[in-house]
């Protein structure tokens, strides 16, 4: 029976990504749903390709023009709650949340709520909501599989033992563009310099965390929710090759990693077939590729984001809320040559500083929280 499948964010990279997969999996893979946010016509075409019975756009504004640019007649959900709204209405077996940002929240919550198997790539859902996503999955049966490459290898890595003999997990980072540039030259850095990642192909705000490391600076965090760790058992180590995508000792002392190629179709296709794995489009990794592994610990006086990451893990509460919205802002102003490099993180660490701590929030407040972060480094920049 072919595993149907709903793709939120099916225009960014991962969504584009997993539609590579699905089609190379001829057969064994339906796609069901396809959501954007505002990409209507990327949209119609991956919708008059694929066929499938709805699709979603979160900006109404481009609804008509997505009607008008199908080829045929689905179900089409729009407005703000047009992604839950297709994970709700449409039957499907797993759920691919590719959404960049807090926008594939909801819809997230509620793929959990209904039991389906999530391939869980918005780093978001768990940074802001773990303590409420996680509880919701175990409570209906729904399986969430990480698709980041970084959590996708610890999840394949930790089938080698029992959750209670992992003794520690090593995130690997590449480093990003920045890697070995001074404090003095990190100062001058120019969005254009932030967006020439050395190893991956990512959207741009992805890019960016990457290049201030708040992106591990989240994944900190999801792990904490992912394998249920305190952060003072997660490290991050600098990797450049960006082939051994992460790392778990067991308490014997081995150590087991995941190698491959980086290419984000296969930790996608591991989580759509897992338990099992097939062939697939993923580029091969080469053992010529491997006469050389370098592993450093990063310096966090140039990349501060690692230590609000690991505060915001070990304080908990509305605290990855808080970390997640005000690095969205501050990232989008930088895109917007509003601020300088380096005052992304100054910006992120001053929302955590100030905003009103909460230890055991529920969704609304984690929300409120989420709003007023965003606002606040908005302010503070006329400040």
């Amino acid at each position: 029976m072919r595993q149907r499948v709903i793709i939120l964010g099916s225009t960014g990279s991962i969504g584009q990504s997993t539609v590579d997969v699905i089609e190379a999996l001829s057969g064994s893979f339906e796609v069901v749903g396809l959501a954007a946010g505002s990409r209507c016509d990327e949209l119609a075409g991956q919708a008059n390709r694929l066929r499938p019975p709805a699709v979603a756009i979160a900006n109404g504004e481009n609804a008509d023009r997505l009607a008008d640019s199908l080829a045929y007649d689905p179900k089409v959900f729009r407005g703000p709650h047009a992604l839950e709204e297709l994970v709700d209405a449409v039957e499907c077996d797993c759920v691919v949340s590719g959404v960049v940002g807090s926008d594939g929240l909801a819809a997230t919550l509620r793929a959990a709520e209904l039991g389906r198997r999530i391939a869980l790539a918005n780093k978001e859902a768990l940074v802001l909501a773990g303590s409420i996503l996680m509880p919701l999955a175990r409570r209906n049966g729904a399986e969430i599989i990480p698709v980041d490459s970084e959590h996708s290898a610890l999840f394949q890595a930790m089938q080698a033992g029992r959750a209670d003999e992992v003794e520690r997990i090593y995130l690997t980072a590449s480093g990003g563009p920045f890697r070995t540039w001074t404090a003095e030259q990190m100062d001058a850095v120019t969005l254009e310099d932030a967006l020439q990642h050395p190893t991956w192909e990512m959207g741009p705000k992805i890019t960016i965390d990457s290049a201030t490391m708040m992106n591990k600076a989240l994944e900190i965090i999801e792990a904490r929710w992912l394998f249920d760790l305190p952060p003072e058992r997660i490290d991050v180590v600098i990797h450049p090759e960006s082939i051994v995508h992460s790392m778990v000792e067991f308490r014997d002392g081995s150590f087991v990693a995941q190698l491959g190629a980086p290419d984000m179709r296969l930790p996608i296709q591991y989580a759509l077939t897992y338990p099992h794995r097939m062939p697939g489009p993923a580029r091969r990794l080469r053992l010529g590729d491997l006469r050389r592994l370098h592993f450093d610990p990063p310096d966090p006086q140039r990349f501060p984001a690692l230590r609000l990451g690991y505060a915001a893990a070990e304080r908990g509460g509305t605290c990855g809320a808080v970390l997640n919205a005000a690095n969205e802002s501050a990232v989008q102003l930088f895109r917007e040559r509003r601020i300088a490099f380096r005052e992304i993180a100054a910006a992120v660490e001053h929302a955590i500083q100030e905003h009103d701590y909460m230890a055991t929030p529920a969704l609304e407040q984690l929300l409120a929280a989420d709003r007023w972060a965003r606002t606040e480094v908005n302010r503070c920049l006329t400040c």
